[in-house]
């Protein structure tokens, strides 16, 4: 009988993916539910493969469908899209043992609603930052080492969020933090940035490189909505340099240009799931947050281009990110 603490991974897509792999070949009695019957299929039948540049690896592991399921489940890493946090929660609250509870592995401010639904007893924040894709059903493609922070959303370190922490080491330098809040909120300026590479087909650090003007304003704009939170710093983004009236903006983006072309991905999920998935993307739930606080005027224009992007009703072109930045 194996020791190490047992996790149902609910999304088992690139972030989902990645932490169940580490895990179970970590020895972690660990399952997937997933929506996507082929993902379930595949690992059902040939395992959770991560692909690396040199080779791919396999781990053995229940996945499900969310019908057939566990009735009852404890450690849950939730990983699914934003936009599917409240059908989730429908399905996974009447399952959540009493003393279990929830880590949102995911993008945007969703503690608080997992709060309103299972208890903010049962809930713990999270941030990540991996640059994983879905490859086909039951691979997913590393996207080597990010920052994953773990921390109760009151800022307490409880010995639940050691543990979790303990165990997600299995992967990398996960570490617990009492401002969760803080590196929530960074990577919205950080994923602001992202989501304007997604309006062309180009590589992230090139767009980010060319258009620094509007990548400037438009992060100065999305902090300015943080109020007095405390930013905190990740990878290779420095949040404070992008704060209104802040200096040391050109050296931070030059410091961020050069580790995004480090990376393996060069263009975001967002772009994926236009570009290649043909799905709907989660960042108009990510801001909706910060589109209620304060008014953002660059940030609405971005997201509004994007829509159209999305929709089909205009291509991607670089000529959007040039549009937006000559409105400055």
């Amino acid at each position: 009988m194996s020791d190490r603490r047992a996790y149902t991974v609910v999304g088992g897509g690139a972030i989902g993916g990645t932490l169940a792999f580490h895990l179970a070949r970590a020895g972690h009695p660990v399952s997937i539910v997933d929506a996507d019957p082929a993902h379930v299929a595949a690992i059902t039948a040939r395992g959770l493969t991560l692909r690396r540049p040199d080779s791919d690896e396999a781990v053995e592991l229940p996945a499900f469908a969310p019908e057939t399921a566990p009735p009852v489940l404890d450690r849950v890493l939730l990983a699914v899209k934003a936009q599917a946090t409240e059908t989730v929660l429908d399905w996974l609250a009447p399952r959540l043992a009493d003393d279990g509870f929830v880590v949102s592995l995911q993008n945007g401010l969703n503690e608080r609603l997992i709060a309103a639904r299972v208890g903010p007893e049962r809930t713990v924040g999270a941030f990540v930052n991996l640059f994983a894709d879905v490859v086909e059903p039951g691979v997913v493609r590393d996207g080597g080492l990010g920052a994953l922070v773990v921390g109760e959303p009151d800022g307490r370190i409880t010995p639940r969020v050691e543990e979790v922490v303990a165990d997600l080491q299995a992967w990398g330098p996960a570490k617990a933090t009492a401002n969760v809040e803080g590196y929530l909120w960074a990577k919205l300026g950080f994923g602001a940035m992202l989501t304007t590479t997604a309006l062309a087909d180009a590589p992230m650090a090139d767009l980010i490189d060319r258009h620094r003007p509007l990548m400037h304003a438009l992060t100065a704009e999305v902090f300015a909505a943080a109020g007095d939170r405390t930013l905190e710093a990740f990878d290779q983004f420095d949040p404070a340099a992008y704060l209104p009236g802040a200096t040391g903006r050109e050296a931070a983006t030059d410091r961020l240009v050069a580790w995004l072309r480090t990376q393996p991905k060069d263009r975001s999920g967002i772009w994926r799931d236009i570009a290649v998935r043909h799905r709907p993307v989660e960042v108009h739930h990510h801001y909706a947050p910060v589109l209620a606080e304060a008014p953002v005027p660059l940030l609405r224009a971005v997201l509004g281009r994007l829509r159209e992007v999305e929709t089909g009703a205009v291509a991607m072109s670089e000529d959007h990110l040039a549009e937006l930045e000559r409105a400055l």
